[in-house]
């Protein structure tokens, strides 16, 4: 990975933790494969009828199963692949302009230091996360 890049993901990482900020990914592909694979077993087990109740009960199954699963959004930043980090980077860097830096420690300190940038980068951050990744966010424990 770019320096560069590794840098604003540690950056996006920082300001994550620091507004403990935690994320849940929805898995509508499991939810989906839960409940079809209900219908199936159903139909298999009690003809038209087991289809219904075997849809309905998958169905129900599979929502309990993929809500509430809540992780530390660096944690998920850390997991993206590395085209979904490069467009992260590429509106972060959009934000952050001509700023200079030479490490992650200094960008996180420069950062960190100037309240409005500190806004604007996270708001840039949740924007990502809520509309490329189809999160939900949740702030603190």
């Amino acid at each position: 990975m770019a320096p560069r890049i590794d840098d604003v993901m540690r950056l996006c990482c920082e300001l994550s933790a620091h507004d403990q900020i935690k994320v849940a990914v929805k898995s509508s592909a499991k939810g989906a494969a839960v409940a079809g694979g209900s219908a199936f077993v159903g139909g298999l087990l009690a003809g038209p009828a087991g289809i219904a109740v075997g849809g309905a009960v998958g169905g129900l199954l599979g929502s309990w199963l993929t809500s509430g699963q809540f992780r530390p959004l660096p944690q998920i930043l850390m997991e993206l692949p590395p085209k979904q980090q490069e467009q992260l980077y590429s509106n972060i860097n959009h934000i952050l302009g001509n700023l200079n830096w030479m490490d992650a420690a200094q960008l996180i300190a420069l950062v960190m230091g100037n309240a409005t940038l500190q806004q604007q980068v996270t708001a840039a951050l949740l924007n990502y996360v809520t509309k490329e990744l189809r999160a939900e966010v949740r702030y603190g424990d």
